[in-house]
């Protein structure tokens, strides 16, 4: 089977949880640190799957990488190959996909709820699932493209997440493990400091409490969405 591309921005916005879930069910991926310098393939063919990680920059920024990868995206969806998105990723896609990014009304940082949409697309991705509590981090949001449709949202930010056909993108952060929170609160802390006065802003303290059993959770909820997302790879 081919591998699994999995895009990495910035050196503490690894995959992750993701990562773990694939190597358990032994599907091959490789990690294109963008970071480190590395540049974007050109041929999507090699890979069985595309997937994209947060970072600190925008998709509005004038970085060189930015246009190949819209253009990976784009090749990708168009040979069915399927593309996910977490956060930064997700805004990605949605740029790629016709859509626009631009600042949220509120910055988002720390622990929420995110709530299922009402449609068919929504059920088929999370299933019973009504709701559950995930990681975030962002200042900005996508609008959902043209031929995609709404999954999550919730009152801080209206578009938490969308699905076109086999492909996903998420605003917010399923794939944190405990290292990654407790090296985001570090790395974020003047960020955090900062952002305080934002109601959705969450002190360190209180983002690293009962940080155990919220990774744990979240693991639960990352897992059923993940499965869902394997099933569209790419076998030949």
């Amino acid at each position: 089977m081919k591998p699994v591309a999995i895009f990495r921005h910035a050196r503490s916005e690894g995959p992750g949880y993701f990562a773990t879930f694939l190597s358990e069910r032994n599907i091959p991926w490789v990690l294109i640190k963008i970071d480190e310098g590395a540049h974007p393939p050109q041929d999507v063919n090699a890979f069985s799957g595309l997937v994209f990680m947060g970072g600190p920059m925008s998709v509005n920024d004038d970085l060189p990488w930015i246009p190949p990868v819209l253009e990976l995206i784009r090749q990708a969806v168009a040979g069915g190959i399927p593309v996910l998105g977490h956060c930064l990723g997700g805004q990605l896609m949605a740029k790629a996909l016709g859509g626009v990014v631009s600042v949220n009304p509120i910055k988002e940082i720390g622990w929420g709820e995110v709530n299922a949409a009402s449609n068919p697309v929504a059920e088929a991705w999370l299933g019973e699932v009504k709701g559950f509590e995930a990681f975030h981090w962002h200042g900005e949001t996508f609008s959902i493209p043209p031929d995609a449709t709404i999954i999550l949202a919730n009152a801080n930010c209206a578009h938490q997440g969308f699905a076109q056909d086999k492909h996903l993108a998420l605003q917010c952060h399923v794939e944190m493990t405990e290292e990654m929170v407790k090296e985001w609160c570090d790395v974020g802390a003047t960020e955090v400091q900062s952002s305080l006065s934002s109601p959705a802003v969450q002190s360190a303290e209180e983002i690293v409490r009962c940080l155990p059993e919220r990774i744990q959770k979240l693991n639960v909820n990352a897992s059923a969405i993940y499965s869902r997302w394997i099933q569209g790879l790419k076998h030949h």
